[in-house]
């Protein structure tokens, strides 16, 4: 379910499969007429919309993720285990503006159609290449250069060389990354008493410090 006007024209933009449109009284079609509406009586909306006070615009949306045989591309972000719906919709949000590949995201991270998931992604949910069935472990196979972040030890990031075909494992909000996970560990130097950046922000830093060395790369070659 998508809900707002905003949200439901960014997905028939981007060219997202939508099933119906839900229009309150006061609903206008973002869609233009390209998707079969339905017209709900006064107060409908607010008793199946998940935000307190709900625009009159719904829509019905298929799943849609990446096959299990896409090409990831060369900047892979991967989310293991992260919990919060924000975050992974903040997750998403940087990993379009950054220009990540694609999204890996492995057993026991959020359903990335949650509503509050594509909330926050603000649209990016739509553009960006999600993959559900890729293993973690698997990533290094087409070459890349496997980092995972942790709070306590590792490589500074702004001493990584970003610039080759990689993939960056973020942790889950609370335990961070599995044990067992490939690569080596990066970490993002701070000061003062926090215990660590909060995953999304994290995730953000890292994306654009690798943005930031690609486009330097690119016009000082």
């Amino acid at each position: 379910m998508i809900e707002g006007p905003t949200l439901v024209a960014e997905a028939h933009a981007s060219g997202w499969p939508l099933v119906e449109l839900y229009l309150g009284p006061d609903g206008v079609d973002p869609c233009h007429g390209a998707v079969p509406v339905v017209r709900l009586a006064k107060g409908v909306v607010e008793q199946v919309a998940t935000t307190v006070t709900p625009q009159p615009v719904l829509a019905l949306a298929e799943r849609r993720t990446a096959a299990a045989d896409r090409l990831l591309g060369d900047f892979v972000l991967a989310a293991d285990g992260v919990a919060d719906p924000g975050n992974l919709g903040t997750i998403l949000r940087s990993a379009e503006a950054s220009g990540v590949s694609a999204v890996v995201l492995a057993t026991g991270t959020v359903d990335p159609f949650n509503p509050k998931v594509v909330r926050s992604s603000a649209g990016s949910l739509f553009r960006v290449a999600i993959s559900e069935v890729v293993a973690i472990d698997a990533l290094a196979h087409d070459g890349r250069q496997v980092h995972s972040t942790s709070s306590h030890a590792g490589v500074p990031y702004d001493e990584v060389d970003w610039r080759g075909p990689i993939a960056i494992v973020l942790g889950n909000e609370a335990h961070g990354v599995s044990a067992a996970m490939p690569g080596r560990s990066v970490i993002i130097p701070h000061v003062g008493p926090a215990e660590s950046l909060n995953v999304a922000m994290a995730a953000t830093v890292l994306c654009f410090e690798v943005a930031r060395q690609r486009r330097h790369a690119t016009r000082h070659p």
